[in-house]
C-alpha cells in the first residue's frame, strides 16, 4: 500500500514523536507462514491481504537469531524484568516442535545474556505456542511442556457440530484430532495456556461456553470476528457513517448469555478473558488486553521474513494494514514504536474518537479493538463496529456487580 493511499488517521494526521512511548512486553513470532486447515471464515488465507504468499514458509535460523537479539536489546535497554513470546503461524507446529522449541529457546538465551548485569533478577521470558490442535501429539507436547512452552488452542467450540467450519483442505473435519489434543491438554494442566473461539452468532452461546468447559480449559479468550465499517459483521447492517448509535446488539446479547451462565456458575473454575477484563477495568483495575480498556498496547509481530508488524488482525481493513516496512535486519523496536500505527494504539483517551470520548463507559471499552474501527480513507478513528455491542456488555456486567455487592456476595 502506498502512502499516499494510506488512512488520515494515524498516518497522516498523528506525528509519533509526540507520544511518549511506551517499551513492547509481547512478540508474536511466526513460526510458519502456512496451515493446514482451510477455515472458511480466516481473514488471513482468505482475506484481502496475500502477502503471507511472498514470505518464508518456515523462518529461517538468521531471522531466528537476529529476532531474538533485538528482543534482548528490547529488553536490557528497558530493563523489563518480564516479557512474552507467542509462538504462531499459519500453524506453527507444521514443521513439527522443532523449530517451536529453537525460537523459544533461543529468545531466552538472547534475553538472559544481555539483561545479566542490567537487570537484577534477569528477565523471565513466557513461552507460549497458539495451534489449531490437529499435530499436537503425547511426544510433542512431552516436548514443548519440558522446555516450558504452553499450549493454547484455537476453537469454534467443545464438539464436532460446532467446528464444521474447521476442515483441512479436502473438506475433512480437523475435530477427531483436536478433540484428542484437547484430552491431551486436559490432562497435562501446567501445559495448557486455554482456549481461543470467535464469537459466532449461528451457534447457540450456552452449547458453545459449556462444551468448551467440558474440555477443561485454564482459561477461555471470546473474540469478536475482525470486522470494521467497510465490512461488518454477520448479524450487523453497515451504517452510511461510523459512530455511536442506537442499533440492535447480537453480539452483546451472545456475550450476556454466556457472561450470565460464568457468573453463577464457573467463574472461580475457569477464567474468560473479556469477561475477567470488563470486571476489572469496572473496579478501577488497569487492563491488560487490546480490546477493552485504554491501557497501551504492547505487542508487535514478527513474520518469517523478519519483517516488523502490527496485529494480524489489521489485515482484515485493508491489503497492507499491518505493515511498518521495518524488519529486525535493519529496525530496532524502539524504532517500531514511532511507527504511526504503534504509537496511537499507545494514546490511550487521547487516541479515541470524538464519539467514544464522550461516552459513560469508555474507561473500560477503550473504543474496541483497534481493527473494529476502522472506515475507508478516514482510518481508524472511529467507535469499534461493535460499538453497541461492547456497551450493552459492559452495562450489563455493571450491573450484575452492583447487584452481587447488595447482596454481600462480591465479584469474581
Amino acid at each position: 500500500m502506498t502512502t499516499a493511499e494510506e488512512p488520515r488517521w494515524p498516518h497522516r494526521e498523528l506525528d509519533p514523536d509526540a507520544v511518549r512511548p511506551v517499551p513492547l512486553r509481547q512478540f508474536v513470532l511466526k513460526v510458519h507462514s502456512r496451515c493446514n486447515l482451510a477455515c472458511d471464515y480466516c481473514y488471513i488465507y482468505r482475506g484481502q491481504d496475500a502477502s503471507w504468499r511472498e514470505r518464508p514458509s518456515r523462518v529461517p535460523e538468521a531471522t531466528v537469531r537476529r529476532t531474538a537479539r533485538r528482543i534482548a536489546e528490547h529488553a536490557a535497554a528497558h530493563r523489563l524484568t518480564s516479557l512474552r513470546v507467542d509462538l504462531h503461524g499459519g500453524e506453527p507446529l507444521l514443521g513439527g516442535p522443532g523449530p517451536v522449541l529453537a525460537y523459544a529457546a533461543e529468545v531466552r538465551r538472547a534475553v538472559r545474556e544481555a539483561v545479566r548485569g542490567v537487570v537484577p533478577g534477569g528477565c523471565e521470558v513466557t513461552a507460549t505456542v497458539q495451534t489449531n490442535g490437529t499435530l499436537l501429539t503425547p511426544r510433542t507436547l512431552d516436548r514443548l511442556a519440558a522446555a516450558r512452552v504452553r499450549v493454547g488452542l484455537s476453537l469454534d467450540g467443545g464438539a464436532a457440530r460446532l467446528n464444521t467450519r474447521r476442515t483441512d483442505r479436502r473438506g475433512r473435519s480437523s475435530w477427531p484430532a483436536v478433540a484428542a489434543a484437547a484430552r491431551l491438554l486436559a490432562r497435562r494442566p501446567a501445559a495448557y495456556a486455554g482456549i481461543l473461539c470467535t464469537v459466532d452468532l449461528a451457534a447457540d452461546p450456552e452449547d458453545v461456553y459449556r462444551s468448551l468447559l467440558a474440555l477443561g480449559p485454564p482459561g477461555i479468550d471470546l473474540l469478536l470476528p475482525h470486522a470494521n465499517w467497510a465490512a461488518p459483521p454477520p448479524g450487523i447492517a453497515s451504517a452510511p457513517v461510523p459512530g455511536r448509535r442506537a442499533r440492535p446488539t447480537p453480539y452483546g446479547d451472545w456475550l450476556v448469555r454466556v457472561f450470565d451462565l460464568w457468573w453463577d456458575d464457573d467463574r472461580m473454575r475457569t477464567g474468560v478473558r473479556l469477561f475477567q477484563e470488563i470486571v476489572a477495568l469496572l473496579l478501577g483495575v488497569p487492563g491488560s488486553v487490546e480490546s477493552v480498556g485504554l491501557s497501551p498496547m504492547v505487542a508487535v509481530v514478527v513474520e518469517t521474513d523478519g519483517a516488523i508488524e502490527q496485529t494480524g488482525a489489521l489485515r482484515s481493513a485493508y491489503e497492507g494494514a499491518s505493515a511498518t516496512g521495518l524488519d529486525v535486519f535493519r529496525h530496532s523496536f524502539d524504532r517500531a514504536l514511532r511507527h504511526p500505527g504503534l504509537a496511537a494504539r499507545q494514546l490511550g483517551a487521547a487516541g479515541l474518537a470524538p464519539d467514544c470520548a464522550v461516552c459513560p463507559v469508555r474507561e473500560v471499552c477503550g473504543g474496541g479493538n483497534y481493527a473494529h474501527r476502522y472506515a475507508p480513507y478516514s482510518g481508524f478513528l472511529h467507535p469499534s463496529v461493535y460499538c453497541a455491542d461492547l456497551e450493552r456488555l459492559i452495562r450489563h456486567v455493571a450491573a450484575r456487580m452492583e447487584s452481587a455487592d447488595r447482596l454481600g456476595r462480591g465479584g469474581p
